[in-house]
């Protein structure tokens, strides 16, 4: 056949065809082979216990690669799959960092369902379902039995903590607590809850697993200006052991007390009955660092806007030389708690978040 410039034409169009054809199914792979599955993540795990209305437990974690849209759906078991929170408030919405939490009934085990906004869950379910039409994945978890595990630790900014579940009369009254009110984020951050199960309330503290002594301790807290009256967030040393310096205790707080027409945050070195040991100012809302050097004979504290230790952005600071404790055995603790004013009383839950704790020397 002859060669023309008309034959060559005819020519590349089937040629360009087939090369488009090749990279459609080239991208086509490429697509398939990086798409992600979604998937669920437990960070909170309520204990295992008998099911029935009397308790309740924060439950939270992370729905990888959901869309918007979809939602999860929580259910314990106890003999049955029971839906969780309430058979009315059947959904958890997933927040826009995938983050999702709510509180559960307790059970032996816990489910959590990635479904897409068509999916209506029964009240309760002999066995789950699997995945397929608006149940994208599921994930399921045993309770953490208490009876054979230690204090629960919780890893936060390079330190070990411990989370604390016994009582206390912090604040003027007695508050409970439950381990299961502090918890780590994917980002590294400490959340700390208030949380009421059945009229009851319990708080959250957490402590540092050694004792650090002289030298810089820094606290970057998440806005706080939504606290309620009666919550109150303490970063503080304490001793266990020491009551002769009133258990080495010195405090930054955010709070106010129970009156909304306090300021709503103090510097303390204990006792805090001697005027001179406590410093009160309020606190813009936005993040803010707080921070605390310790010397001999010498307390040094300081709050600044942002989440870095600008000067040029002081909200307050106060230099206490009195009363001042020595190293001990002291650690510093992280409380949220519930402050014991009856005319003020908590109305809803209440969650604080400490983006970071550093130490220098």
């Amino acid at each position: 056949m002859k060669w023309s410039r008309k034959n060559a034409r005819r020519g590349w169009f089937p040629a360009l065809a087939l090369l488009a054809s090749l990279l459609f199914s080239l991208s086509g792979c490429a697509h398939r082979v990086t798409a992600v599955k979604p998937s669920i993540e437990f960070s909170v795990i309520p204990p295992a216990g008998a099911g029935g209305p009397a308790k309740q437990a924060p439950i939270a974690g992370r729905a990888l690669g959901s869309r918007p849209g979809q939602r999860i759906v929580l259910f314990a078991k106890s003999e049955k799959w029971w839906v969780q929170p309430t058979t009315d408030q059947p959904f958890t919405n997933i927040g826009s960092d995938s983050q999702w939490a709510t509180s559960t009934h307790l059970g032996t085990e816990y489910a959590a369902l990635l479904v897409e906004e068509g999916y209506r869950p029964p009240p309760t379910l002999d066995a789950l379902p699997t995945e397929g039409g608006d149940v994208i994945t599921v994930q399921i978890v045993p309770g953490e039995n208490q009876a054979t595990v230690g204090p629960r630790t919780i890893q936060f900014s390079g330190y070990e903590w411990e989370a604390r579940a016994s009582g206390s009369n912090r604040g003027g009254r007695s508050n409970d607590y439950d381990p299961a009110n502090a918890w780590t984020d994917h980002n590294g951050f400490l959340h700390l809850r208030i949380t009421q199960h059945a009229g009851q309330w319990t708080c959250a503290e957490v402590k540092l697993s050694r004792s650090l002594g002289y030298g810089s301790y820094l606290f970057v807290v998440r806005d706080v200006a939504q606290l309620e009256p009666a919550a109150a967030l303490s970063m503080f040393t304490w001793d266990d052991e020491e009551a002769g310096q009133n258990h080495r205790e010195m405090n930054v707080e955010l709070a106010r007390w129970g009156d909304a027409a306090n300021k709503n945050a103090q510097y303390v070195v204990q006792p805090y009955y001697v005027a001179a040991n406590v410093f009160r100012f309020n606190v813009p809302a936005g993040p803010l660092t707080h921070s605390l050097r310790w010397e001999p004979g010498r307390a040094v504290f300081k709050t600044v806007r942002g989440s870095v230790a600008n000067g040029s952005n002081l909200v307050a600071g106060q230099t206490f030389t009195s009363g001042v404790p020595s190293p001990g055995d002291e650690s510093i603790h992280l409380a949220l708690y519930i402050f014991g004013n009856a005319n003020n009383p908590l109305q809803k839950d209440v969650e604080v978040v400490i983006e970071k704790f550093e130490y220098l020397p």
